[in-house]
């Protein structure tokens, strides 16, 4: 019996320490994305956002960006459309400069964001996506997460306008906290993925950032929770620069322009009804769907 547990421990002890090796590897490597000496504070009064030639592909040598130009006018509602391996997500994380551009520049309101800090950019632009991030903490300090230094009052009017309350209301944890005091669990397990949802639009509300990113925000939901979170994001979307990426074409046919994408390109440029009319890849890709996503042909 104690060779067993010795043997348990040990075998325990080399997990452990197999996941610290890793850990400190990934914490030891450099830094490729940092702020330029001197750098200054973004500055959004409109939310205007310019890809001028932009260039980019990861270490593999296929090019994922292509001299890649787009203006998006402020105020304006654009969704970003395209077979997996378009390039729509690669261009969110240039936006938000997870990576630098090989050439070419992205403006915001004018402004080159490899010139500014990476947090004033970061404040500046409120994200929502497939995958929900929720801290194993409460619900408050999980929607407080979008603008720590918010009010009562403001948490609140963020969880009303999305749609929240009345399960949060609800909830409770092992420890008998309830409401906006219960913990979520690990990653929000303990939530559905409709309430993790909601609780990510009300964390972005609260921040009211003037740009806003959806990337696949409600592709993990079946359609019934679908439709009742599209008014939170409608409201959610009220006032801001919008770009928003989705493979079920039906949630952003509504959106002002829309941008197909190949092989980091623009092919295609317009809104839905005259997408469908030119009779090109938009119109393909709307024919094929099936239950509401893109084909991978």
């Amino acid at each position: 019996m104690l060779l067993t547990r010795m043997m348990a421990n040990l075998n325990g002890l080399l997990r452990n320490y197999g996941t610290i090796q890793n850990s400190m590897e990934l914490l030891a490597r450099p830094v490729s994305v940092v702020d330029k000496p001197g750098a200054q504070q973004l500055t959004v009064t409109q939310g205007a956002i310019t890809f001028e030639n932009v260039r980019f592909h990861y270490e593999s040598a296929r090019i994922v960006i292509d001299d890649f130009s787009l203006h998006v006018r402020p105020g304006e509602k654009i969704g970003l459309v395209g077979r997996s391996g378009a390039g729509k997500s690669t261009l969110v994380n240039l936006l938000l400069r997870f990576f630098d551009v090989e050439s070419g520049r992205i403006l915001i309101d004018g402004q080159d964001i490899a010139n500014v800090t990476q947090d004033s950019l970061r404040a500046h632009i409120g994200m929502v996506t497939q995958d929900t991030s929720l801290l194993h903490r409460s619900v408050r300090d999980n929607i407080l997460y979008g603008r720590p230094d918010a009010s009562d009052d403001m948490m609140r009017d963020a969880v009303i306008n999305a749609q929240a309350e009345a399960f949060i209301d609800t909830l409770t944890d092992p420890k008998g906290r309830r409401g906006l005091d219960a913990h979520v669990g690990e990653r929000g397990v303990k939530l559905s993925g409709g309430q993790r949802q909601r609780i990510a639009i009300a964390r972005v509300m609260l921040k009211d950032a003037p740009i806003l990113i959806l990337d696949e925000a409600t592709s993990a939901l079946d359609s019934e929770v679908e439709a009742a979170i599209q008014e939170s994001l409608y409201r959610l979307m009220e006032g801001k620069t919008v770009i928003a990426i989705a493979h079920r074409l039906s949630t952003i046919a509504a959106l002002d322009r829309l941008i197909v994408m190949d092989e980091g390109r623009i092919v295609e440029s317009g809104t839905h009804a005259e997408l469908v009319a030119a009779n090109g890849l938009y119109a393909g890709l709307w024919a094929r769907q099936s239950g509401g996503f893109i084909g991978q042909e």
